[in-house]
């Protein structure tokens, strides 16, 4: 169905939506970092910042997103949407979406918004584009959605020019969060919507839940990178981490041969992460890895190789052989935690 076909007037579709995701009352960065993005798309757009939340117990939550810069909070309290299912979830956002017809509605990119955002798109007859990394908007409101393309060799320029909401899922840690200002909170309004779905109507059922011991490394404050360099031998690079206290983080290479699981990779089609600190072990600095880390506090490259390219992105190199260096380093890190403690 077209723009031009009766039934969709995308003229009735305004205001920028940012899903704000909760999990047992903690709201995932993500959902910030993109409350931010979209308040500049709304400046240029001049239509309301809407923020929308599903689960239980949310006052707070409502509270902090007015305070970070919706305009409106929509809020979809349930004990049905505690622990997350994709059905109660996908459905309850379907009806939002139908019912109020945003313009835009972006998503963070995590399990959760990943899992859930094609059963809202594809009933919604809404355009989706997933893994954004950038957005903008244009004069006439069109969303240019930009996302690493034909193995993170092109960025590609996605637009949904005919059809509405449009919706993107947005690649964590590529945006910076901006703090909350508490005198925005009375400005805002929280408007509590009707719950459509009921326990009874869900089709899954949580019987447990597993946490993995697999860290986010969009939220590391430093990071340990591996890349092809390391020849599988992950030993000094975790000792080197562990000295450090970060976590332990790869290069498309590393993760491709099987050294380093997929949820730790850096760059285009990985993960983009800002940490404090990012140390990049054996890897050679290809322009996809660099995408990933380039908003990094200090950068450190170990690499043999003088004219790696990790060096032009670096604040300090170090050219020398790894499984000599990164011993170096951990050994010097231990003694001067030694000397700190007192004798």
């Amino acid at each position: 169905m077209s723009a031009d076909e009766p039934g969709i007037d995308v003229g009735e579709y305004e205001d920028v939506w940012v899903f704000v995701e909760v999990h047992d009352g903690e709201v995932m960065p993500v959902s910030w970092e993109l409350l931010a993005e979209a308040r500049e798309l709304t400046e240029n757009t001049g239509e309301n910042l809407v923020a929308l939340t599903i689960g239980e117990g949310l006052e707070t939550v409502a509270d902090e997103a007015l305070a970070r810069g919706a305009d409106r909070v929509l809020v979809a309290d349930d004990p049905v949407f505690e622990p997350y299912r994709a059905d109660p979830y996908g459905e309850q956002f379907r009806a939002m979406v139908e019912e109020r017809k945003p313009s835009i509605v972006l998503i963070g990119g995590t399990h959760t918004g990943r899992d859930f955002a094609g059963r809202v798109a594809v009933p919604a007859h809404a355009g989706l584009t997933a893994d954004v990394t950038e957005i903008d908007v244009d004069d006439e409101g069109i969303l240019q959605a930009r996302r690493p393309a034909f193995g993170g060799d092109v960025l590609a320029t996605i637009l949904c020019e005919e059809h509405r909401p449009q919706m993107a899922t947005i690649r964590p840690g590529v945006f910076e969060a901006a703090g909350p200002d508490p005198e925005r909170v009375a400005d805002g309004e929280v408007v509590s919507v009707d719950v459509v779905v009921d326990e009874a109507d869900a089709i899954s059922e949580v019987l447990e839940r597993e946490v993995g011991d697999t860290a986010d490394v969009t939220e590391a404050e430093r990071i340990v990178a591996v890349g092809r360099g390391i020849e599988g031998d992950l030993g000094p690079a975790r000792r080197l981490a562990d000295a450090l206290d970060a976590e332990l983080a790869a290069s498309r290479a590393a993760v491709d041969e099987g050294w380093v699981d997929g949820a730790r990779q850096v760059g285009q089609t990985g993960k983009t992460v800002r940490p404090d600190l990012y140390v990049a072990v054996g890897i050679s600095g290809a322009i996809q890895h660099v995408e990933g880390m380039n908003k990094s506090g200090t950068v450190v490259a170990i690499n043999d190789d003088p004219n790696a390219p990790i060096f032009e992105h670096a604040d300090y190199g170090i050219v020398g052989d790894l499984f000599e260096v990164c011993p170096a380093l951990t050994e010097r890190l231990a003694d001067e935690r030694r000397q700190e403690v007192p004798g």
